[in-house]
């Protein structure tokens, strides 16, 4: 079976190492300054040419409240009035962006995440819609995969009967855990039925999915703790699941330091509460989906999954990554063909940008012909277990076993170790080695001798 995982604590104590979540390939790790609006230009007109369907990732920064645990990129103020000068801008960048693309391309894919996007008043939300189909072809029949992030304790019935009148018909919500000991020690007090009531008016109001966000790892965590958690979720029924390995940088994300390091779990609870989690949503019938995803066997990924048109981007695992995907907000990542770039993360600097008139384009990279065969490796990989070499060979003119002999000797290890099964044809992840693929991945990623590990979380 597709979802089966099999727990080897010897083989996730050997190959559990730091490294990307390929959410793309190349990583934006290895994105540079050469990039800017130009290339930005450029691509979107290739999009327009070919008529691709697009998807839209609109980030919205500002949060009232900080949890110790984030590493996203956030604006923390009770001020509400610090978004209407964002918003503006924000729809600078909407009206410049759809100059350069067809009114024909339809969005089939939209996800507001942040941040908070619920920070937003209603009113703000109703315009900022209202702009987004003025400028792009939103559809109206509610056939797109329109999502939303929710912060229970910044929405109620209302706010949920808002965005479904809007177009919204998916909503992801962040819990993390919902011991009080623990969201005291990060800072998010949130009740168990603040979450239920906006599950219940998402079933009302006949939202099509439901995600919840889980992380294992956080200060105070114990496995029985946590498992009263994940018990009292798998009660709600979400449609999804996302079970986060929570990686602790303090280095890089300064609200981390608010964390007490002595507080945090050790390794081996941490593998004790994973270990738990799958064996429970496995009973509750929730299928592995791949990178700490689960979800309902009846579930759009599921099914994608079953068919071979599982797809993952930046938005994660997708049934729409044949979409250009056009980032827009502050931080905010494109992948548009072959192109790659990304919004400047300082929010004043994006801000300044746009009230000139110009794209905040920073960052970004092309893929060469070697990205992209390595791309379709990692990709097929990561979302279906498995790998025809002959597909790979057809597709990008090259012989697989020359090609990648450098690191024949680590897929034959892999296979004796019992990760893969390993063939003249192909690739197949074994149950045991599920868990695991991202290590497999890490042997395809040419960038990874280059790049510390450190700016990665484990694997589990």
């Amino acid at each position: 079976m597709l979802n089966a995982i099999q727990w080897d604590s010897t083989l996730i104590r050997r190959y559990d190492q730091a490294g990307p979540r390929y959410t793309s390939y190349p990583t934006a790790v290895q994105f540079h300054e050469r990039i800017g609006q130009f290339d930005l230009l450029h691509a979107l007109r290739d999009s327009r040419k070919a008529l691709r369907p697009l998807s839209l990732y609109v980030h919205i920064p500002f949060c009232a409240h900080i949890c110790y645990y984030c590493a996203c990129n956030k604006v923390i103020t009770k001020d509400r009035g610090r978004a209407q000068p964002y918003l503006e801008k924000l729809q600078r960048e909407v009206a410049i962006v759809s100059r350069h693309l067809d009114p024909r391309q339809t969005v089939e894919q939209l996800h507001f995440g942040g941040g908070t996007p619920t920070f937003l008043s209603h009113d703000e939300l109703r315009h900022l819609m209202a702009h987004l189909r003025q400028h792009f072809n939103l559809l109206d029949d509610d056939s797109g995969d329109y999502s939303i992030e929710i912060d229970p304790r910044e929405a109620d019935w209302s706010t949920m009967g808002l965005l479904r009148e809007l177009g919204f018909n998916r909503v992801s919500l962040g819990v993390q855990d919902l011991d009080p000991a623990v969201q005291r020690a990060v800072n998010r007090l949130q009740t168990l039925e603040e979450t239920r009531a906006i599950v219940e008016a998402a079933r009302t109001l006949q939202f099509r999915s439901v995600n919840i966000d889980l992380i294992y790892g956080l200060p105070l965590q114990t496995p029985e703790r946590f498992a009263r958690t994940v018990e009292e979720v798998i009660a709600l029924q979400p449609d999804r699941l996302s079970l986060f390995n929570y990686a602790h940088l303090p280095e890089r994300f300064m609200p981390q330091r608010r964390i007490n390091t002595s507080d945090l779990p050790s390794p081996v609870d941490k593998l004790a509460m994973l270990q738990a989690s799958i064996e429970q949503l496995n009973a509750a019938g929730y299928r592995y989906i791949g990178m700490d995803h689960f979800a309902l066997p009846d579930d759009e990924l599921a099914s994608a999954q079953e068919d071979g048109s599982l797809q993952r981007n930046f938005q994660g695992y997708t049934t729409h990554g044949h979409c250009d995907l056009i980032g827009l907000g502050v931080s905010s990542i494109s992948q548009i063909g072959d192109l790659y770039c990304q919004n400047s993360s300082d929010l004043n600097i994006y801000q300044e940008s746009h009230g000139n008139n110009e794209l905040a384009t920073l960052r970004g990279l092309h893929c060469d012909a070697d990205d992209r065969v390595r791309r379709a490796v990692i990709q097929q990989l990561i979302c279906h277990f498995q790998l025809r070499f002959a597909d790979i060979e057809q597709a990008h003119a090259i012989n697989f076993r020359s090609y990648f002999a450098e690191i024949w000797p680590q897929l034959q290890q892999m296979a004796s170790d019992g990760l893969i099964d390993l063939s003249a044809q192909g690739i197949d992840v074994k149950p045991a080695g599920r868990l695991l693929v991202r290590s497999l991945c890490m042997l395809f990623d040419r960038y990874m001798c280059e790049q510390s590990q450190q700016r990665f979380s484990r694997v589990i």
